[in-house]
């Protein structure tokens, strides 16, 4: 199997005390590496995470860890004095090194991580149900809340200006006017609807710097598949993923789970008419979000839920579409034009939501 003498070896940096028996790559998302690993201890078989980080992504690794350890320890104190059940499957668990460090590099300058293997739950890449969108929004929502204290200095930013639609779009303007790869004719109405949708780029930057609303601590990847539901119940038991977990506004949170999780397609859907808004996910979403979150979720951040929405679907149309105006350097592609085809589908969401969107405040406003 690939990387499993590697991953043998690994076996003995970390405090996991086995004999090592077999590995299996694991698909957590598409940035790291990572891989399932199964040990005999004192004769029950025990699961690890191990995963390699993308230095190449991640280019301080330091930061990053820091942060998750801050992050984690910090859930799981938090949940151990609500004497919360389970708390091993709803707090993500850094098994530190055998010199307690929380990750190791070897000399290929490789940076790994084990984490402990969360059993009987699973991931999803869409929500299926209403249901499970309102488990999507709670587990995000009880992510935010359970950080809203944390004490100490403000985190690391791991990827800075990760959601500065502004910035976005000046490099969105910039691919358009270069054009290296002769691409933009092909790309024309996708342009005019970017050009066009310039007026809701510094909505949220303005709110922010105005102090309408505050700086938080944000998961910035709130994908559907970042969930662990039970695979008994179909509740939320953990948010996985935490690399790019740093100060930001809730609004990105919330948007980007608009995003992916109430339309019934993937980002990269070639039948556009499939691409909708399904007003009874995000229904269950925000439901599920406004409960978990109303402990410290202010009037004017609720506000702008909807239009939050549009707006983190619009920003990620537009990097796939400078992407592919500056020949597929980010995104892995895997068919011509493939970035085209993922920018469209988020626009014709963004148009979808634009129809949608006083009926999705206005359900907001009802909670």
């Amino acid at each position: 199997m690939y990387q499993e003498e590697k991953l043998k070896e690994l076996s003995s940096k970390f405090q996991i005390y086995g004999h090592f028996l077999h590995a299996e790559p694991c698909k957590i998302g598409h940035i790291n590496e990572t891989y399932t690993v199964t040990y005999n201890q004192g004769g029950t078989n025990v699961r690890y995470v191990h995963q390699k980080l993308n230095v190449s992504v991640f280019k301080d690794p330091d930061a990053v860890m820091e942060n998750i350890m801050r992050i984690t320890t910090h859930i799981r104190s938090k949940l151990e004095s609500q004497n919360v059940d389970d708390v091993t499957r709803k707090a993500l668990i850094v098994v530190p090194t055998r010199n307690n460090e929380p990750y190791y590099k070897n000399h290929h300058q490789e940076c790994w991580r084990a984490f402990v293997f969360i059993e009987d739950a699973e991931t999803f890449e869409a929500a299926l149900y209403p249901k499970q969108a309102y488990q999507a929004g709670k587990a995000f929502g009880t992510f935010q809340s359970l950080l809203s204290d944390l004490p100490g200095k403000r985190l690391n930013e791991t990827i800075p200006d990760f959601h500065n639609t502004r910035k976005r779009f000046t490099t969105l303007q910039s691919a358009i006017q270069e054009d290296r790869f002769n691409r933009a004719k092909s790309a024309e109405k996708e342009i005019e609807f970017a050009l066009k949708h310039e007026p809701i780029v510094d909505v949220l930057l303005k709110a922010h710097s105005n102090g309408k609303i505050p700086e938080r601590i944000t998961h910035n990847d709130t994908k559907f598949n970042n969930v662990m539901l039970d695979i008994k119940t179909g509740e939320q038991m953990c948010v996985v993923d935490l690399d790019t977990v740093m100060p930001g506004l809730v609004l990105y949170d919330f948007g980007d789970m608009v995003r992916t999780t109430t339309s019934p397609t993937l980002e990269d859907e070639l039948d556009l008419s499939k691409v909708k808004m399904r007003m009874p996910m995000f229904q269950s979403l925000a439901r599920g979000y406004i409960e978990a979150t109303q402990s410290f979720l202010t009037k004017a951040e609720k506000s702008f839920l909807a239009f939050s929405g549009k707006l983190i679907t619009f920003t990620i149309g537009i990097r796939f579409l400078t992407d592919y105006l500056m020949g597929d350097i980010y995104f892995r592609v895997h068919r011509p034009n493939h970035n085209l085809d993922r920018c469209r589908t988020q626009f014709k969401l963004v148009e979808s939501i634009e129809e949608q969107e006083d009926k999705m405040q206005k359900f907001v406003d009802s909670i």
